[in-house]
């Protein structure tokens, strides 16, 4: 059993590290093409998910930090 949580662990951790891999490529590719990668609005998205904290206060301020808190290496 304790295999098998490893394994799903290191899979989701894997996961994590390529998508935050191809982030910067997506927002690089917004900014020099213009166009939707994978018919999203990175930047309009990035945007709102800021604007969002920032409107929440001392929630928001809560929120990001706990959020924040899943990207930094222990």
């Amino acid at each position: 059993m304790e295999n098998v949580i490893k394994i799903i662990a290191g899979f989701f951790g894997g996961l994590s590290t390529l998508l935050l891999a191809v982030l910067p490529v997506t927002i690089l590719w917004f900014v020099l093409t213009g166009g939707s990668v994978f018919g999203m609005d990175v930047i309009g998205n990035l945007t709102a998910l800021v604007d969002g904290f920032g409107q929440g206060g001392f929630t928001g301020l809560v929120v990001l930090i706990i959020v924040a808190s899943f990207f930094v290496k222990k």
